[in-house]
């Protein structure tokens, strides 16, 4: 049975910072804190570990639907990064690229996402994909929107152009933290052949020993996008003795 290697792309929900928060009696907005430094820990390891693409979900189109107090923090929370994380980022090599829709979010950190997407556009050890406002279906819908405003045909390899993660190859590995199983309206389109891995760690504790356990199951599965395992196996044989 042939066996994966390490993915080039791995998207992560990014969950139970709040959760993390409330078991030590803290604020909510304390777990989101821990979370990004939890983040750039992640970034980190991918990049040693020959990972490409990172794709984290950091706030979902229906997030807006939490505490007033929360969402206000986590907007604070996010400008805030952007205006201390950029420059470590862009000297680590990082491409960063933020995925979702922008229009009500404030100037401040349409300002911040801006100035970090033209500072590190270069770069090119890893890009990380930031969902800030993204939803999956919003996704697909504006991807169709664009075809249908440009009479273009609406087919598959059409669509997949259209997508705000155009730019780079579907994820390999989806990982989910804080012990969840459904994907949340997260990257719907890309996942249809993912591999998934769920883990019991909350977000702020997921460190680098968590993303090796996930890529060593990665690394067991067979991805047979559609075909058997003998025809995959024969193929693999083949190109052995070739």
């Amino acid at each position: 049975m042939a066996k994966n290697s390490v993915p080039e792309h791995v998207a992560i929900v990014m969950d139970g910072n709040g959760r993390w928060a409330s078991k030590r009696f803290l604020p909510r907005i304390a777990g989101h804190k821990q979370g990004v430094e939890s983040l750039k820990r992640c970034a980190k390891a991918c990049e040693v570990r020959g990972i490409r693409v990172l794709t984290v979900f950091a706030f979902s189109s229906e997030n807006w639907q939490r505490p007033a107090d929360e969402v206000s923090g986590l907007m604070d929370l996010f400008a805030m990064a952007l205006g201390r994380e950029v420059a470590q980022l862009h000297a680590d090599g990082v491409q960063l690229r933020f995925i979702g829709e922008r229009q009500g979010l404030s100037p401040r950190v349409l300002t911040g996402i801006e100035q970090a997407e033209t500072t590190t556009a270069q770069n090119q050890r890893l890009v990380l994909n930031v969902c800030f406002n993204y939803g999956g279906r919003w996704d697909i819908v504006q991807a169709a929107a664009q075809l249908q405003a440009k009479n273009i045909p609406a087919n598959e390899d059409n669509l997949s152009q259209a997508m705000a993660l155009a730019h780079v190859p579907d994820p390999d590995l989806v990982v989910r933290t804080g012990a969840e199983q459904r994907i949340s309206n997260f990257l719907l389109w890309q996942s249809a052949y993912s591999e998934f891995y769920f883990s019991d760690k909350l977000w702020p504790d997921f460190d680098e020993t968590s993303l090796d356990l996930a890529l060593s199951t990665y690394a067991q599965r067979q991805r047979r996008f559609g075909k058997t395992s003998h025809q995959l196996d024969a193929a693999d044989s083949a190109h052995q003795v070739a």
